[in-house]
């Protein structure tokens, strides 16, 4: 299992404070990848996250999560 952050019922604004928190503590402990679940609804939040860790200094890859996974509503963050 992966280090997960489950952003479902946070605002865009919200979710991109706490990505942050959760990214800069999951580095500090030595994780090389995690998991981010923001659903599937309508995409706004999934877009919003997606973007924002696609220019995260800490980030050096994402992708969305696999059939097992949890498919559209999560994403794969590499470390």
């Amino acid at each position: 299992m992966l280090y997960e952050l489950d952003l479902h019922r946070y605002t865009i604004d919200e979710a991109l404070i706490k990505c942050d928190r959760f990214l800069r503590e999951a580095h500090q402990t030595g994780l090389y990848k995690v998991s981010i679940i923001h659903g599937k609804g309508t995409g706004t939040l999934r877009d919003a996250v997606r973007n924002y860790l696609s220019h995260h200094p800490l980030v050096r890859g994402i992708r969305p999560g696999g059939k097992n996974e949890g498919g559209e509503g999560v994403t794969i963050v590499e470390l």
